[in-house]
């Protein structure tokens, strides 16, 4: 679908690859850049393009390493203003620092706050991303914010993989999740589950209770972010235990920290599925457990729609 020659799309080191397919289904060239970092670490960043004018697209996760990641974006996103570029649509397939959106104890900072004023001062004119942890974030931004989801291709995945939606039960990985598994469900056409679950404390859950009747059923837990793994595959221990068939994981952001390879390949989920919002290393990739699906037609076409002032409420209804 080729397109008018007027915008340019930029890409640091995060998410190379998910860039590359995006422009291939623009059927746009990935703009010249050059993101480096000198011998003390610092970033440096230079473009190869001619920008002035011109509404530009910078794709940026900030996954894994997180701080180096956003760095990139914030000095490209500067470049990019010094450059004289017409609009800097920062586009954040992953947006990190997103769980802490609130004060959860005495002293601590709402650093999913600061990253949106860095952004916003390095010289972004909008925001593009995907399944942020909570919906509020958007309102941290004074800029544009457009927040696009995963589940068109999630639903496509799963309508093909289980077309008796009267064997399925959609779960929701805790109560924060609900509303999301509830529009799955209701896609669907089946029947919906909650984990009731405990945080004690960071990076750490304790699985109380399972709301819902999944005995005999293949159950699908949904979820926004796959860190460490432990919420899941408790969770999938926990369907086991109360009668589910198989059980299977969708989480849009394969963060997989620390031990969550070993925690998911330990457990009951026969498959989990992701998004390329974040790449996954080699290791996770030959594990045989995770397959993903790609994101780029979402945001190929939220940044087609964006240049040419469309709406982008239709991509999900």
């Amino acid at each position: 679908m080729p397109l008018n020659p007027d915008f340019k799309i930029f890409t640091g080191n995060s998410n190379k690859d998910l860039a590359v397919r995006v422009c291939q289904y623009l059927d746009k060239p990935l703009s010249k850049i050059n993101v480096t970092q000198f011998s003390d670490g610092e970033t440096n960043v230079e473009l190869g393009e001619n920008v002035r004018g011109l509404d530009v697209f910078v794709l940026q996760s900030t996954c894994p390493p997180v701080n180096n990641n956003l760095m990139e974006l914030l000095i490209i996103c500067d470049a990019l203003k010094r450059a004289s570029a017409g609009s800097i649509n920062a586009v954040i397939p992953y947006y990190g620092y997103g769980r802490q959106d609130r004060k959860v104890a005495p002293r601590t900072p709402i650093t999913a706050r600061m990253v949106a004023d860095l952004i916003e001062v390095a010289g972004a004119t909008r925001v593009i991303s995907m399944d942020m942890h909570v919906g509020q974030i958007q309102g941290f931004f004074n800029i544009p914010t457009d927040h696009i989801y995963a589940a068109p291709v999630f639903l496509d995945d799963i309508r093909q993989r289980f077309p008796n939606h009267e064997e399925l039960v959609i779960v929701s990985a805790d109560a924060g999740g609900v509303e999301r598994s509830r529009a799955y469900s209701k896609r669907m056409d089946c029947q919906l589950a909650i984990v009731d679950k405990r945080r004690p404390q960071a990076n750490a859950t304790e699985i109380m209770n399972l709301i819902g009747d999944v005995r005999g059923k293949d159950a699908i837990i949904i979820d926004d972010i796959i860190d460490t793994a432990g919420t899941i595959t408790q969770g999938a221990a926990a369907l086991k235990a109360n009668g589910a068939k198989r059980v299977f994981a969708y989480t849009v952001h394969p963060v997989l920290s620390g031990p969550a390879l070993n925690r998911i390949m330990d457990s009951c989920i026969e498959e989990l599925v992701v998004t390329d919002s974040i790449p996954l290393s080699e290791k996770a990739k030959a594990s045989g457990r995770i397959r993903t699906v790609s994101s780029a037609m979402l945001f190929g076409e939220a940044i087609a729609r964006i240049h040419r002032a469309e709406s982008l409420s239709s991509l999900f209804v």
